[in-house]
């Protein structure tokens, strides 16, 4: 049982890899959040990392996440993938980044697996193979080794031994592996965002090369990228069938700081930009969401301010719960309570939203 160093309260459902409770987080921010950034600056400094975006006013830009960073000669951007050798930007880049792959059969364990194409038939003929679950075919799900967040518990935080270590792959590499089974190509990791000008051009390279075949382009993202960037995500989803599955971690942007390390006000306005087009596609959803009900943090109220937002855009948008388990710095946390659980689904709801269920029901306790 770990104690919060502001106020002193212990209980099961304060991670000692944090260090405070989620109310002193949204009551006594200016306290509190200096305490959870050391946190975030220690898990960070373990794999070479930036503790911080770097902001050196000589530095390199690199725009292209809410980060922002201005890369110092010979530093890195907070991602650990760039970094300023001689005044030039080296590490990745359109045509090279750090990932790897697989080709999951389908249907799969994917957010949107309940209203997309591979899971449901959702949008046949056009954009799935048969009118149900596309059994026979295959997802190449593609792994980034880098993230623009850092979640203190990040399921997949061993990407970041990868990060810096690991060797470029290029584009057509990556293409060399879409088979006449590959019904679509999912981009998660770590997040696409730090490596989005690669994914594009894999993804536009891929569609040109499969004209008259199902190949649908899907994203799993934290939602933290420059605009123009999402814009082109945007279109490839559209055109090809695919979806944007966007995790929204919080709604208090003092809480998602302190999960994340990160602000939340980028991935909200892309959230409600992405929102502005669904309407061009309604079937199958160009929009799914998702959050993570960490124990204690992440409870009813977070959930019935992400439901509000997503059902002011558009109360039809499908809304995954998932349920957690403990990982990273706070893998003392328990898992997702069954009654934490069903709290939430029903704020969801009374948030005005038509489309939300529990995922990972396996995971609850």
């Amino acid at each position: 049982m770990a104690r919060c160093s502001i106020c002193g309260e212990a209980s099961g459902y304060i991670s000692a890899g944090m260090g405070v409770c989620p109310g002193c987080i949204r009551e006594r921010p200016e306290r509190a959040l200096p305490v959870a950034m050391e946190a975030h600056g220690r898990s960070r400094a373990a794999f070479g990392l930036p503790e911080r975006p770097p902001e050196d006013p000589g530095g390199l830009p690199c725009n292209i996440c809410v980060n922002e960073c201005r890369i110092p000669e010979g530093g890195l951007g907070y991602c650990g993938l760039r970094r300023n050798e001689g005044g030039r930007l080296l590490g990745v880049s359109s045509d090279e980044g750090r990932l790897s792959w697989y080709h999951d059969p389908l249907p799969t364990n994917c957010v949107a697996d309940w209203v997309c194409p591979g899971g449901t038939g959702a949008g046949y003929p056009d954009y799935a193979h048969r009118p149900g679950p596309e059994y026979g075919y295959t997802n190449l799900a593609v792994f980034f080794h880098a993230c623009s967040f850092n979640c203190l518990y990040c399921q997949n935080w061993r990407f970041r031994e990868e990060t810096r270590r690991a060797e470029t792959v290029s584009v057509e590499r990556l293409l060399s592996d879409i088979d006449d089974r590959t019904a679509c190509i999912c981009y998660f990791g770590g997040d696409p965002t730090p490596q989005l000008p690669f994914a594009l051009k894999a993804s536009r390279l891929a569609l040109e090369r499969t004209t008259g075949r199902i190949l649908r382009i899907c994203w799993e993202t934290n939602g933290s990228m420059q605009r123009g960037l999402l814009k082109g995500m945007i279109e490839l989803s559209l055109v090809s069938g695919g979806c944007i599955k966007f995790d929204l971690k919080a709604w208090d942007e003092n809480l998602h700081t302190a999960l994340t390390g990160v602000t939340n006000r980028r991935t909200l306005e892309n959230f409600a930009l992405a929102g502005e087009e669904i309407g061009r596609r309604p079937r199958p959803p160009l929009l799914v969401a998702s959050t993570l009900l960490v124990p204690g943090y992440i409870d009813e109220e977070e959930v019935r301010g992400i439901a509000g937002f997503i059902a002011s855009i558009d109360r039809s948008i499908p809304y995954s719960l998932l349920a957690f388990y403990p990982h990273f710095y706070m893998s003392d946390m328990p898992l997702t309570s069954k009654s934490q659980a069903y709290r939430c689904l029903e704020a969801a709801r009374d948030a005005g939203l038509d489309n939300v269920r529990i995922g990972n029901l396996h995971l609850l306790r």
